[in-house]
This record gives structure tokens, sequence and C-alpha cells, in this order.
């Protein structure tokens, strides 16, 4: 995740997070790097859902991102064909906090688990995951690493 978002900079960069949740415990196996798939059309679309846009007011991918869905079905067949499936989506704030924005409150899904990579003058700042609660408001997750 880093590699990718430090990569993509200055451009929002997003992938997949496959492996397991049991119980309370949360397992990413796997990391996916997908394309920021953000153009004028899905703009127009998303943007719609939370205000009127106009050409202007449109974002770019230095502030916004989207997995081709059809990328991400094929994650999903190969993480399944293994007894895993796909447990998050990651993406970078470049020149931002890894917090949540509105935008990605709006949009997650509750079930995933949602790294933010924050990429500040081309180098990682933080890594910080958010999940969210049953009154669709994001909590922050406690990161690890068990394979040190």
């Amino acid at each position: 995740m880093i590699e990718h978002a430090e990569h993509s900079h200055p451009e929002e960069c997003c992938g997949l997070l496959v492996g397991k949740i049991q119980d309370d415990r949360i397992a990413a196996i796997e990391v996916y790097p997908m394309a920021n798939h953000w153009n004028q059309d899905t703009a127009r679309d998303f943007e719609a859902a939370m205000i009127a846009p106009t050409p202007e007011t449109l974002p770019t991918t230095e502030r916004r991102y989207t997995i081709d869905p059809r990328a991400m079905l094929d994650v999903q067949k190969l993480a399944r064909d293994r007894g895993l499936a796909i447990i998050g989506i990651y993406h970078s704030h470049p020149e931002h906090p890894a917090i949540p924005s509105e935008y990605d409150r709006k949009f997650a899904w509750a079930e995933y688990v949602y790294p933010i990579v924050s990429v500040r003058r081309g180098h990682l700042s933080e890594v910080r995951a958010w999940m969210l609660d049953d009154d669709r408001q994001f909590y922050e997750l406690e990161l690890r690493d068990e394979l040190r």
C-alpha cells in the first residue's frame, strides 16, 4: 500500500485487501493495487450524490478514486476460490492526513476495512485504518504487523 501510494503521488491510489474476518480479528493476507478508475463520467455520477456538480467543481484523481467494478469482481473470484474474501479497500490522501473525509464515509461499505495512507511530498506520512459503526460513523482500528 505504501509503495503504491508513494508511486502514485500526487494522485490518489486505491486497492483491495484480501484476507479473513473472524470474530473481532481482521487479517489482511494480500494486497491488490488497482488502477484509479476515476474520470469525468464517474465524477459526475458520484458527485451528483453529494452536490449539484458543474465542470468546475468535479474533483480529479488528486482528490478522488474509484475501482473498476470488473477488476473488483476478478479479485473477488480469485479470493473466493482460495477461501478468502475482499475485506477492505485502501486509498491514499496526498498532502492530507489519513483521516476519512465525508465523501469517504458516504460511499464506504460497512463490512470493509478502510486503510488510508497519507503521503506528503511523495513520502509516507502515516497509515491509519477505519471501519464504520452501526451509525455509519468511522472508528479507528489498531494496526499490527504480525509478520515481525
